[in-house]
C-alpha cells in the first residue's frame, strides 16, 4: 500500500507548501472544506490552480480535490464578518480577531471522517508555531487522533508537520513553488488580495521576513508600487507577479464556471453532508 496522507488544504500559502512538500515523497490526497465564508470562491479557484501547477509545472502527483460541505453560517450568524464580509478585521487588528470558533474541530473532523473511508492512516494540517488558538495545539491534534480513531474504528494520526515553523520559514520552503497562486486574505478582489486585512498584513509581513520575493497581487497598495530595478527582488517580485496573473485569469475563468461545474463536481468527489 502506498504511504498515503491527507492534507487538509485551505487554498493559503501554509497549507499550499505543506502540499507541494509532501507531495515529493508521498502520495497526497488534498481535500478542502466549504463552509460558505465569504472568500471561498477565490480560495477554491486558485487552490485548483495551485494544482494544477503541482502537476504540470512541478510534474508532482497529487490526487483529484475533493469537495466536502459544511455550512458554518448558523454557528457564527449570517452577520458574522467571515459570512457577511462586512467589516472585516482589517490591518492593524490583532491576529485573534480572525478566530472562528471551532473551525479546526469542524473541518478536520470531517477530513478524518474521509480518511476513514478511504482508508488514509494520516491527516496532515498546516498548523504554525505562532498559531495561538486552542483549536490548534499539539494537546488538540492527538486527542482529535484518538477520538477520531475511537469513533471511526480506523487508526488516524493527525500531524501538523509545520508545528514548530514561523510563516517567513514556510515561505522559504515553498520558495520554489507558485506561491501566487495562494490565498491569504479576508476580503479578496475577485482573485486578488484586498491588502487590507489582517491576513494580508500578515502575509506581506511574512514575506518581507523571509527574504523571498512576494509575488502577491494587493488591491490596496498596487498604485504605488513604483518602478522596480532589474535584477532587484522587487523585480523578481513582480515578474512572478506577471506570471501570477496570468494564472489568475485561467482561474477566474474557474470561478465563472464555478456554479456550472458544481453538480458535476459533487457527482465525482463530494462526500460530505448536504444542505
Amino acid at each position: 500500500m502506498p504511504d498515503r496522507v491527507c492534507v487538509l488544504a485551505s487554498g493559503g500559502l501554509d497549507s499550499a507548501v505543506l502540499l507541494g512538500t509532501l507531495a515529493r515523497r508521498r502520495e497526497v490526497h488534498p481535500v478542502y472544506v466549504r463552509c460558505g465564508l465569504r472568500w471561498e470562491r477565490a480560495e477554491e479557484a486558485l487552490l485548483a490552480s495551485f494544482l494544477r501547477a503541482l502537476r504540470r509545472r512541478q510534474g508532482l502527483t497529487v490526487a483529484p480535490l475533493v469537495r466536502l460541505e459544511l455550512p458554518v453560517a448558523r454557528l457564527y450568524g449570517a452577520n458574522h464578518w467571515s459570512v457577511s464580509g462586512r467589516e472585516v478585521p482589517g490591518a492593524r487588528a490583532a491576529l485573534s480577531s480572525n478566530y472562528l470558533p471551532g473551525r479546526n474541530l469542524l473541518l478536520t473532523s470531517l477530513a478524518a471522517v474521509h480518511c476513514a473511508r478511504l482508508r488514509i492512516p494520516e491527516l496532515a494540517l498546516a498548523l504554525l508555531a505562532d498559531n495561538p488558538f486552542p483549536d490548534a495545539t499539539p494537546a488538540f491534534l492527538t486527542g482529535l487522533g484518538r477520538m477520531a480513531s475511537h469513533a471511526l474504528g480506523h487508526r488516524i494520526t493527525v500531524r501538523a508537520p509545520f508545528r514548530r515553523l514561523a510563516k517567513e520559514a514556510v515561505i522559504r520552503r515553498g520558495r520554489n513553488l507558485p506561491l501566487s497562486l495562494t490565498l491569504s486574505c479576508a476580503s479578496p478582489r475577485g482573485l486578488r488580495h484586498c491588502g487590507a486585512c489582517t491576513k494580508c498584513a500578515e502575509r506581506q509581513s511574512a514575506f518581507a521576513r523571509s527574504g523571498v520575493p512576494d509575488p502577491t497581487v494587493y488591491v490596496a497598495t498596487s498604485a504605488g508600487r513604483g518602478f522596480a530595478a532589474p535584477g532587484t527582488p522587487r523585480a523578481r517580485g513582480a515578474r512572478e507577479q506577471s506570471r501570477g496573473n496570468r494564472e489568475r485569469q485561467r482561474a477566474a475563468t474557474g470561478v465563472r464556471g464555478h456554479r456550472r461545474s458544481a453538480g458535476r463536481e459533487a457527482a465525482e468527489h463530494r462526500t460530505g453532508p448536504r444542505n
